[in-house]
């Protein structure tokens, strides 16, 4: 073989290689998964963190806005909302507005998209679920949780421990192994294996709801507050449990009310 031979068929090797590296990297990615900044396809702070191109992306170093959480979420708010649980219950020595505000400063978009407005509405949704999920921040744990079963066997990316249980545990009372896994793969926690740490450490809990909110929810507010309750829990739309969903739209609204904004349309689902 000739030495320029050699050169174009190590030149033909390189192009094809590029050309390979070039489609990788171009993003075309499920729904579920987001788009890295380098133009990969996965979950997880790597792909869904800063730079993340598309997708549920749940993190950015660029809001929209400048409105600071701590300044809506006052102490008068917070404590407003865990006062009207019962004395006795677990959650009122475990969620704190430091620990959420703590959680908040992982998700820079959180509440900083579109207007001011925009933001506050954001910020009353997730309140207002959160009030509902927890009973006024009373419960850690799902009422009744380790007797049911939340775990998807056809999930093999992320595989149940046939020991544990992936019921609903912490602000938004974040369920099943698909979310648990992801999430420690996120936050830095062992979801499959530990899934108990969200309703033990308080850090972990806010984490993991704000998580599943930027990844889920975050996306659909301009839809307006009846989108929310879809991606939270859309058993309950269309008849599934009317109540339920009377009762998270009257905390949306009651919310918005106090932050001085309207509640916009299409608050059921």
């Amino acid at each position: 073989m000739t030495t320029s031979s050699s050169i174009l068929i190590i030149t033909g090797l390189l192009f094809f290689t590029t050309i390979i590296t070039t489609t990788a990297q171009n993003c075309g990615c499920s729904p579920d998964l987001c788009c890295s900044k380098y133009g990969y396809c996965g979950s997880g702070e790597t792909y869904c963190g800063d730079g993340c191109q598309q997708g549920p992306c749940f993190t950015s170093s660029t809001p929209t806005n400048d409105v600071s959480v701590d300044s809506i979420v006052t102490d008068a708010f917070f404590n407003g909302i865990i006062d009207q649980s019962d004395a006795s219950c677990k959650g009122r020595g475990f969620y704190s507005r430091a620990t959420f505000l703590d959680a908040v400063g992982k998700y820079a978009q959180f509440g900083k998209d579109g207007s001011a407005d925009d933001s506050k509405r954001e910020i009353a949704a997730f309140f207002a679920h959160v009030t509902h999920e927890t009973g006024h921040f009373c419960y850690i744990e799902e009422i009744d949780g380790p007797s049911k079963d939340y775990c998807d066997e056809s999930n093999t990316q992320y595989p149940c421990n046939p020991s544990k249980g992936y019921y609903g545990r912490g602000p938004l009372q974040l369920s099943w192994n698909y979310n648990y896994g992801p999430a420690g793969q996120s936050i830095g926690f062992d979801g499959l294996n530990n899934p108990d740490v969200v309703a033990t450490d308080p850090s972990t809990s806010f984490k993991a709801a704000l998580w599943f909110w930027m990844k889920n929810v975050h996306s659909v507010i301009g839809q307006g507050f009846g989108a929310t309750i879809r991606a939270i829990n859309g058993i309950e739309c269309n008849g599934g449990n009317s109540g339920a969903v009377t009762a998270r739209v009257g905390y949306y609204t009651q919310y918005c009310n106090q932050f001085g904004v309207a509640p916009g349309n299409n608050l059921q689902c």
